[in-house]
């Protein structure tokens, strides 16, 4: 069978990304502006559903022609894996940044007149000053978030990642419990919303570098303030996901795969 074109493959990336920021950032926006909602009713749980069936929806669309990595943590971790050519990551990287960009310019299409009447909140990326911060910990009492410290919100990005590659490693591992391929996404997607629920407090979970990057810059373009201020942009959902990617594939290999290798030999 021939193979796909690194061009097709980027072009399913940016495509593939695209789709998960329109409907994860999409939810926020939905969430964060619906008028019948005051702040205190902002509904994380809704916020994790929403992010986990937008991956989902973005793995079955990519994932034949690029193996929808939409994630450049994914992507880092895959090439130190030995899975993945290492010259193709930067133009995964590029790809995925301008495929979120892109969802979040789609983001501010569909909510733009909400958006502006709110003063352009920050819908866009994680960490203070976001929806999350100010609308759903500001409604119990407080901007709780704030409380965090930046290597708090670091760890737990670390360890955020480091699950979603546990669980994509244990979907694509045939030698494992053998998750069908027409499963595999709706699991993936599962496994961001455990991710959400149980580990997205301290930082709101980017877990992707371009999930953040791509919508923050269209968000400082459109006039949403602080964006870019301090460290925590780059250390949190840059640096956190990138470790976090590789510690997970790595002690999935060393842990599990080492076994299921015994196993069959």
């Amino acid at each position: 069978m021939k193979k796909n074109s690194l061009l097709a493959e980027c072009i399913a990336e940016v495509f593939g990304t695209f789709i998960l920021i329109l409907l994860g950032d999409g939810v926020v926006a939905n969430v964060g502006l619906a008028p019948r909602l005051a702040a205190p009713a902002y509904n994380w749980n809704t916020i994790t559903f929403g992010w986990a069936m937008a991956v989902m929806v973005a793995v079955y669309v990519a994932g034949g022609v690029s193996g929808a990595h939409i994630n450049p943590a994914v992507t880092l971790a895959m090439a130190v894996r030995g899975a993945f050519p290492w010259k193709k990551v930067i133009p995964y990287w590029f790809s995925q940044i301008l495929g979120a960009f892109l969802g979040a310019l789609g983001v501010y299409l569909v909510y733009m007149e909400g958006l502006i009447a709110a003063g352009m909140p920050n819908v866009w990326c994680t960490g203070p000053g976001s929806v999350f911060g100010q609308a759903f910990w500001g409604g119990a009492g407080g901007n709780v978030l704030a409380s965090y410290s930046l290597v708090n919100a670091l760890i737990a990005e670390i360890f955020g990642t480091a699950v979603l590659l546990w669980g994509v490693a244990a979907v694509i591992d045939t030698r494992n419990l053998g998750v069908g391929a027409n499963v595999g996404p709706l699991v993936i997607g599962l496994v961001v919303l455990g991710v959400g629920l149980c580990l997205g407090g301290p930082s709101g979970y980017a877990i992707n570098p371009a999930r953040d990057f791509g919508p923050r810059l269209l968000g400082a373009l459109v006039g949403t303030k602080g964006l870019f201020t301090g460290l925590y942009w780059f250390v949190a959902p840059i640096i956190g996901p990138l470790v976090g990617g590789i510690l997970g594939i790595l002690t999935y290999d060393w842990l599990i795969g080492r076994a299921l290798a015994a196993k069959q030999a």
